[in-house]
Formats: structure tokens, sequence, C-alpha cells
């Protein structure tokens, strides 16, 4: 299992935006958040203290008309037509192989919370199609993952095994999320995005050494 590490004392090229400094902008473009929390449930109170803290939003923060545009294709990658495990499943994967450390954590522990994924199969995302851990269909979707990362494509073979398994819907969207998810590794990564206090990030083996 993946062990707490401290992040390279190195400071982020862009650092999250203070809350303190969001404008009323920031917080119109970061409705669409709100938008599709918990049906019923009374709008949160205004000011700061209210405001979300993560880092990830805080880079988005800097810039609400990227944030009012990105936030809705965002919200439908959460609610697609995919499965939670079958999403959690690219999302870990993706991330894993594009070193994206925070969206890696914040996945991890958002599956273990759901009850979607257990340690096991998260160890066996790490390896890769092949673990032991993977049913055929399972080794697909994993498969047809490194492929879109690394090919940016997938083979025939593969496609032939996810269409066994997915309607036309959810074929689409599963690229779309594997593809989402590997621009956010190199995009965070260029920007600097650190991990918050209490993140458990990659197993030191898996740290890339940081570009010159």
């Amino acid at each position: 299992m993946s062990q707490p590490h401290t992040p390279p004392p190195v400071p982020p090229r862009i650092p999250p935006r203070p809350v303190e400094d969001w404008t009323d902008e920031v917080d119109q473009a970061f409705a669409a958040l709100r938008a599709h929390g918990p049906a019923g449930q009374p709008a949160p109170p205004d000011g700061p203290a209210a405001r979300p803290r993560a880092n990830i939003l805080g880079i988005y923060a800097w810039h609400p008309a990227l944030a009012r545009a990105w936030l809705p294709f965002s919200n439908h990658l959460r609610h697609s037509t995919l499965s939670d495990r079958i999403r959690e499943m690219a999302i870990i994967r993706a991330t894993w192989l594009g070193f994206g450390e925070y969206e890696w954590a914040q996945h991890v522990r958002m599956s273990r919370a759901a009850g979607c994924l257990t340690d096991a199969e998260i160890d066996a995302l790490a390896e890769g199609p092949g673990a032991a851990a993977w049913a055929a269909g399972d080794a697909a979707v994993v498969r047809a993952v490194d492929e879109l990362c690394t090919a940016k494509n997938v083979s025939d073979g593969t496609w032939h095994d996810l269409a066994a398994q997915f309607s036309r819907q959810q074929l689409i969207d599963f690229v779309f999320t594997v593809a989402t998810y590997d621009m956010h590794c190199t995009a965070f990564n260029a920007l600097g995005l650190e991990l918050e206090a209490g993140m458990t990030g990659f197993p030191d083996h898996h740290r890339r050494t940081p570009v010159e």
C-alpha cells in the first residue's frame, strides 16, 4: 500500500488563490459545483469561510472564465453513464500513469470511502492490466486506459472487449474520462498543484524527478 510522503520543498508555479481574495465572479463560477450537490439541501452560507479550500479549486479561482466553462463538463464526467467503479478505475489508472499525484490521491480516497474499489483493486491499478486481481472485463478496461495514455488510441482488440460490456454512450464517456484525466496530469504537473495536508500521495518509488 502507498505510504504518505513529504512533497519536495519547491513552491508551486501557480499557488492556490486565497479564498479571502476571491471575487463575486469566482463565486459565481463555482456555482456549478453547488448546482450538482445533493438535492433539497439549503444553499451554503456566503463568505470566505464557506468557500472550498481544495488546492485544485484555488488554481481555478485565478481564472473564473475557465472555471465557469470547465466545471459543467467536469460534473458530467462525475455523473456520466459509467458506473462509479469503472469511472474510478479509469481515473486512478490514468493518473498513476501520468504522475498526477493530487488527482490520484483524491480519487483513491474517494473510492475507498464509497466502497467502489477494494485496497487490492487499487494496488492492482498500480500494477496494470496483467494483475491477477482482474477478471477479463476489468483487465480490458485497464488495458484500454494504458493504450489511451501511451498510444493515444485504443487497439481494435481492446475496443472489441470494451464494446462487449459497454453501450456506445458509455464508450464515449470512458474515452473522454481517460483523456481528460490524462490532460489533468499534464496541466497540473506544469502548474505545480500540491497535495493538501493529510493527503496520502504516491509511494516513494513512483515519484517523478522534477524537470530541471
